[in-house]
C-alpha cells in the first residue's frame, strides 16, 4: 500500500514523517531528497538539464541549486521544464523502492508537489499536512531566512490548500506537537489495520 504525504511549504512535513519513521513497518520514501541526489547522480537528468539550462547548471559536478532557484520560481514554463526532466526519473527509482520495501506494512511518500506532479495517481491514500497560511510564512522566513515575498512566490507555484485537501484520506492539523503526534499515531493504526486487511 502506498501512502501519499503532501502539504504546502512551511506545513511541517518533514516533522510529521519524522513520527512515521518511528515505526518500523513502514518504508519511508522523500521525494525531494531523492529528486537532489538523482539531479547529480543520473546521466538523463543531467544531459536534460544542462541541455536546457546550460552548462553553467553544474558547477565542479555539483547542481548549481541557486542558479536553477532563481530562475524556475520566477518563470513557471521553466519549472515546468525542470520538473518534467526530474519527475520520470524520480517515478522509476520510487517504484524501484517500493519493490524492495513491498514487506512492509505501507510505504509513505512524501512530496512536497504530490498532486502537481501527478503522483497522487499512484498513492493508495493521500493525508495532507495543514497550517495557515500566515503560521507558514513565518515558518519559512525565520528557517529560510528569506522574504514574505520570495515564500509567496514559491506557495504561488504550488496548488491551493483547498483543493489539495479536498482530495485528501487524512488531514494532519499541525498546530501543536503532541497533537500532531498522536494524529500521526492514529492514522499509522488506521492504515496498519487497513494494509492487514488486504
Amino acid at each position: 500500500m502506498i501512502v501519499g504525504l503532501t502539504g504546502g511549504i512551511g506545513s511541517g512535513k518533514t516533522t510529521v514523517t519524522n513520527f512515521f519513521s518511528e515505526f518500523d513497518t513502514v518504508a519511508i520514501y522523500i521525494a525531494d531528497i531523492e529528486a537532489k541526489k538523482l539531479m547529480v547522480s543520473s546521466s538523463i537528468i543531467k544531459s536534460k538539464i544542462i541541455n536546457e539550462f546550460g552548462e553553467k547548471a553544474y558547477l565542479k559536478n555539483e547542481l548549481n541549486r541557486s542558479l536553477l532557484a532563481e530562475i524556475v520560481f520566477k518563470d513557471k514554463d521553466k519549472l515546468a521544464i525542470l520538473n518534467k526532466i526530474v519527475h520520470p526519473e524520480v517515478k522509476k527509482h520510487f517504484q524501484e523502492f517500493a519493490l524492495q520495501n513491498k514487506n512492509k506494512d505501507y510505504i509513505l511518500y512524501e512530496n512536497a508537489i504530490l498532486f502537481e506532479s501527478k503522483s497522487n495517481l499512484f498513492c493508495n491514500l493521500i493525508i495532507s499536512v495543514f497550517v495557515p497560511l500566515n503560521e507558514r510564512i513565518l515558518r519559512v522566513t525565520s528557517r529560510d531566512n528569506t522574504t514574505k515575498e520570495e515564500v509567496l512566490k514559491r506557495i504561488n507555484n504550488q496548488w491551493l490548500e483547498d483543493k489539495k485537501l479536498l482530495q485528501s484520506n487524512y488531514i494532519i492539523y499541525n498546530n501543536s506537537l503532541d497533537k500532531t503526534k498522536s494524529q500521526a499515531n492514529n492514522i499509522h493504526n488506521i492504515l496498519t489495520k487497513k494494509a492487514n486487511m488486504i
